[in-house]
């Protein structure tokens, strides 16, 4: 999975130096945190490696490192000189679990869904631009889809980004096409934002969210959104896996489980339609 990176180069504050505030900022947080999100997305990177993908001097990255280090954010291999999250940083994304019932609710209906379909199940809510992954219940199945939690995808090129987006008032949707940038993964990625709308009425329709290979070739995803009290689309559940195994004689079926398992976890119903 591609991960965007911000680059750097924003104007020096008026003191020039790496503590200096930016725009209400403080950029040398700013900075370690882009360096944090980095290696929270990879398998593991030298110090050189951040820096050079950052754009960012080598002796400022290895300062933000070893400040990360001492809180036990990050953490380096000795063998390979190559950084990753430490144990602290799990501490705080499971802090972040916990604001929620949701995740733990979501669990055991995860599970079972994986079992029904024989697919990977995901959760995951909206964050910005992107999803954020939040849970999954791994297939046992050799191909199979992963979205780790912690893993953000691209709105329009995921069942549940599309399952949220469709049931989003017309006014932030119409605020969010406008924002948002319709990247182009595969041949079957939507960037069209008419093309994109009148999928969003279809999905709307028919209860559930389909990715057909837009976001990676050869797999496909089924989604449907989980309402809060308010009747908000405020997360989603879905299941990812091969178009070989997720055929269209099984679409039928398994849409029907994970529209189920998103009205279980569901607090309210969705609101009538505003004409979008």
């Amino acid at each position: 999975m591609s991960v965007q990176v911000r680059k750097r180069g924003r104007p020096r504050g008026r003191a020039g130096g790496f503590g200096a505030e930016d725009s209400g900022g403080i950029r040398a947080l700013d900075r370690a945190l882009d360096i944090l999100d980095l290696i929270a997305a990879s398998n593991g990177l030298t110090l050189t490696e951040i820096a050079q993908r950052l754009e960012m001097a080598p002796s400022t990255v290895h300062r933000v490192l070893v400040t990360l280090a001492a809180r036990g954010v990050a953490e380096s291999d000795s063998q390979t000189q190559a950084w990753h999250v430490g144990p602290t940083a799990f501490r705080h994304g499971s802090a972040f679990m916990r604001r929620s019932g949701l995740v733990e609710r979501a669990r055991p209906l995860l599970r079972r869904l994986m079992e029904v379909t024989g697919e990977t199940a995901n959760l995951g809510i909206l964050n910005g631009d992107a999803v954020l992954f939040l849970s999954q219940a791994e297939t046992h199945e050799t191909i199979r889809a992963f979205f780790p939690p912690g893993t953000r995808s691209a709105l329009h090129a995921s069942g549940i980004g599309k399952a949220l987006l469709a049931h989003a008032s017309m006014m932030d949707l119409k605020r969010m096409l406008r924002e948002m940038r319709l990247e182009r993964f595969t041949g079957m990625t939507l960037t069209d934002p008419q093309a994109l709308l009148e999928d969003l009425a279809r999905i709307r329709a028919r209860g559930y969210a389909l990715d057909n290979e837009e976001r990676t070739p050869g797999m496909r995803c089924i989604a449907a959104p989980i309402f809060d009290l308010a009747g908000e689309a405020a997360a989603g559940i879905s299941v990812s896996g091969p178009t070989l195994r997720m055929s269209d004689e099984r679409l039928a079926a398994m849409s029907e489980a994970v529209i189920a398992a998103a009205r279980e976890l569901s607090f309210g119903a969705p609101p009538a339609a505003d004409g979008g």
